[in-house]
């Protein structure tokens, strides 16, 4: 009995004439995703995309749960593959579920018939299937309606498929086929989400972090790491750029009225990824910021640490509440690894009392009673380091701090 992974597209199937391009790009990201799971075939028919063994050491459960989380799929499923004849689909049912149903009280089986070639019609083939199941196990009854199993048998132009019930995928668009962006992720619960949430509508992502040693520590660069490499599970491999932030941050400290500094900071930080994302060809940055969640993400707030730079800023969470980003974030994987107590330099130096409602008029004047900060940004960009993040990586550098 051959087993296989049926992957099946979602809004992808909409793109008209486009179609085949995000197809392309799926294919391209399972085959890069499957590739240390043994000798896998991926090749596409009919909206679905096929991830099929070669041989007997393919990981068929490592690839499925690796196919899990490949955004442009909306369910999945592992499949018994067979002739399209009816005895031998019986045969294949009952061998492939029938540990199943022998756990269970009640079934009901459905067919889909795309292959119009084959002799019997779907209707006909759920009775005839499920009367040679409740023959094999004769304590299951037939409910229409939350079956405790779902029997699904495809007919396909390349066999029969006999599976149980859908799983739910990432969904979304392939990465890539939107474009490429930098996440300014930090060490809290809402950057990791966003990078998610943005590589799900086809963005390809890099990270960048602000680091401010000595008062942010090693630990924190840690944490930022292994955040980027819990998304790299979804987004893929990346680059994360840490830059060090201290002498840009001490300046504004020293230089500029308290109750600016966060969104004159904010500012700073966004100059220097706007910086680095051109150097390296992205279109966009994206950030974790939800309206009015804290002072420095007020309407004024954000409007002012916009007109820093130039490119487009992609707040995919700035209608979520904290309740939702924490339902997302566990969802994911990230969310104990965020709430680890280790600092980031967002948290140092914040004022007791931040301005809510800033001008972008103050604020320039602001920065132009700090001559200097242009110049250590830019020393800052020069002397950013530079993390590969390789989606599958092991490597855990906190286990030794959560233990």
């Amino acid at each position: 009995m051959k087993e296989i992974i049926m992957a099946y597209q979602g809004e992808m199937a909409l793109k008209g004439l486009n179609k085949s391009t995000f197809e392309a790009a799926l294919a391209k990201s399972l085959r890069f995703r499957v590739r240390d799971c043994g000798n896998f075939k991926v090749y596409r028919a009919q909206s679905t995309m096929y991830i099929e063994p070669m041989d007997d050491e393919a990981d068929v459960e490592k690839a499925y749960q690796r196919v899990s989380k490949v955004f442009g799929i909306a369910s999945l499923s592992r499949s018994a593959v067979c002739e399209k004849d009816f005895d031998t689909i019986c045969r294949t049912a009952e061998a492939y579920l029938g540990q199943t149903l022998r756990g269970i009280k009640t079934f009901k089986v459905e067919a889909k018939r795309s292959d119009k070639t084959f002799p019997m019609q779907s209707p006909e083939l759920c009775r005839e299937l499920g009367a040679y199941l409740l023959s094999r196990h004769p304590h299951l009854r037939v409910k229409v309606k939350n079956p405790d199993l779902q029997v699904m048998v495809e007919i396909r132009d390349y066999g029969a498929y006999i599976h149980g019930p859908k799983l739910p995928g990432a969904g979304g668009l392939p990465v890539g086929t939107a474009g490429r962006a930098l996440n300014m992720i930090s060490g809290g619960i809402d950057s990791p989400v966003a990078a998610w949430r943005m590589a799900r509508r086809g963005l390809a992502l890099h990270h960048i972090h602000f680091a401010s040693p000595p008062y942010t520590s090693d630990r924190a660069r840690n944490k930022v790491i292994q955040l980027a490499r819990i998304d790299a599970d979804y987004t893929g491999s990346c680059v994360l750029y840490i830059v060090p932030y201290t002498k840009p941050q001490e300046y504004i400290r020293d230089h500029a009225p308290s109750v600016l500094f966060t969104v004159l900071m904010r500012r700073s930080m966004m100059r220097i990824a706007n910086r680095i994302a051109k150097e390296i060809g992205c279109e966009a940055l994206v950030t974790g910021e939800s309206l009015a969640q804290v002072a420095s993400q007020t309407l004024q707030a954000l409007a002012c640490t916009d007109a820093a730079q130039d490119l487009p800023v992609l707040r995919p969470l700035i209608g979520s509440d904290k309740e939702e980003i924490v339902a997302l974030a566990r969802k994911i994987g990230t969310f104990e690894t965020s709430i680890q107590p280790y600092e980031d330099c967002c948290t140092i130096f914040t004022p007791p009392h931040p301005k809510t409602r800033p001008t972008l008029a103050e604020i320039q004047q602001a920065e132009a009673e700090m001559p200097e900060l242009l110049q250590l940004e830019q020393e800052a960009a020069e002397e950013v380091e530079r993390v590969r993040i390789r989606m599958g990586e092991e490597e855990n550098p906190l286990a030794d701090f959560f233990a």
